[in-house]
């Protein structure tokens, strides 16, 4: 991959900029997503409340990927749609960027730190409009945040499909004439138009071949290290997220259970739900095995949620408080970094 000096120099000097307390670029406390259903359908049915996301704190550092981790539905993605502010549903808790409080802005002020906060998704056929070519997608993202001028955008457009890998030759295609692997670098460029500090990756390789899943992977790593970007890197694979990630944070039913260096959480998991996932990984020498850990009982709604912990009703090691008191995210005693929501460490 060749970086153009020139953007690469002034993506540089805008990242370097914003740095919040401990050299933490995103700060999130408190994060409540909650939705309003009726349980049982239908307008018969009684309100209740969903709580997608239920009190989760964590920060990412300036320049780290934080790898998130979870079982379907758990709320990751509902999580990072929530610190760009694209959920339907008003927000609690308080997300900071570069030491601002971003929840309380008005929409005038958020559009432009907009650019600052960027979005990779899952799907990188039905996230491309197909009605407009790529030149057409990334000069509107470029005029809509004003980052050149309008005579200047088409050697932007260049300079961007050189930095994801494309050929210049795309510049009028469509998406329905690109690969999977192609259409999501496409993605990655829209998000790398308007030079971002931080990007939100959303199962960016989950819905590629395996053989393209390390290609995408590899070229995340590579803008990071020349832009100096930093990720949160939401995802359900975990060798994928081991690979990548600084830091992983484990999350089950709204909350984080677990959250430490990567190496150390796949090394030394400590809550009983982080262990059963990684048991799960298959190891890659030929012969060998491992204990898997086979949860119990299906993954409870958000709407039904357990008392106490809420993984009590699934844990091989639970006690009996845990069944009425709710654990707190803590850190463990000696080991710098790791933190974990279980009684068994209290």
């Amino acid at each position: 991959m060749d970086v153009d000096n020139t953007l690469k120099t002034g993506q540089l000097e805008k990242n370097g900029k914003h740095s919040g307390a401990n050299g933490s670029l995103v700060r999130v406390r408190d994060l409540e997503v909650a939705f309003s259903v009726r349980k049982g359908g239908g307008s018969s049915g009684r309100k209740g409340l969903l709580r997608a996301v239920n009190g989760v704190s964590f920060d990412v550092k300036k320049g780290e990927t934080l790898g998130l981790v979870g079982e379907s539905g758990c709320g990751k993605t509902t999580l990072g749609r929530a610190l760009l502010r694209l959920t339907p549903v008003p927000v609690r808790g308080s997300i900071w960027y570069g030491g601002r409080e971003i929840q309380d802005m008005s929409t005038r002020d958020f559009r432009d730190l907009r650019g600052e906060m960027q979005m990779i998704f899952q799907d990188p056929f039905s996230s491309l409009n197909p009605r407009l070519t790529v030149g057409q997608m990334l000069g509107e993202v470029l005029a809509v945040h004003k980052v050149v001028p309008h005579g200047e955008a088409k050697k932007k457009i260049y300079e961007l499909l050189d930095i994801v890998g494309l050929n210049r030759e795309y510049f009028n295609r469509y998406p329905h004439e690109f690969s999977g692997g192609q259409r999501q670098r496409i993605g990655i460029a829209r998000a790398l138009a308007v030079d971002p500090g931080f990007i939100i990756c959303d199962e960016p390789v989950s819905a590629l071949d395996v053989s393209i899943q390390s290609q995408i992977i590899n070229l995340l790593k590579d803008l990071q290290r020349e832009l100096g970007l930093t990720y949160l890197f939401i995802a359900h694979d975990l060798s994928v997220v081991e690979y990548i990630s600084d830091r992983v944070a484990v999350m089950y039913l709204g909350k984080i259970v677990e959250i430490a260096d990567a190496g150390e959480l796949y090394a030394n998991p400590k809550h009983p739900y982080t262990k059963a996932l990684m048991s799960a990984i298959p190891l890659p020498e030929l012969g060998r095995r491992k204990e898997r850990i086979i949860l119990k009982g299906d993954l409870p709604g958000p709407l039904d949620a357990p008392k106490g912990c809420s993984f009590h009703t699934r844990c091989p090691e639970a006690i009996e408080h845990c069944r009425s008191v709710e654990p707190e995210l803590k850190p463990l005693s000696g080991e710098k970094g790791h933190e974990v929501s279980c009684l068994l460490y209290e």
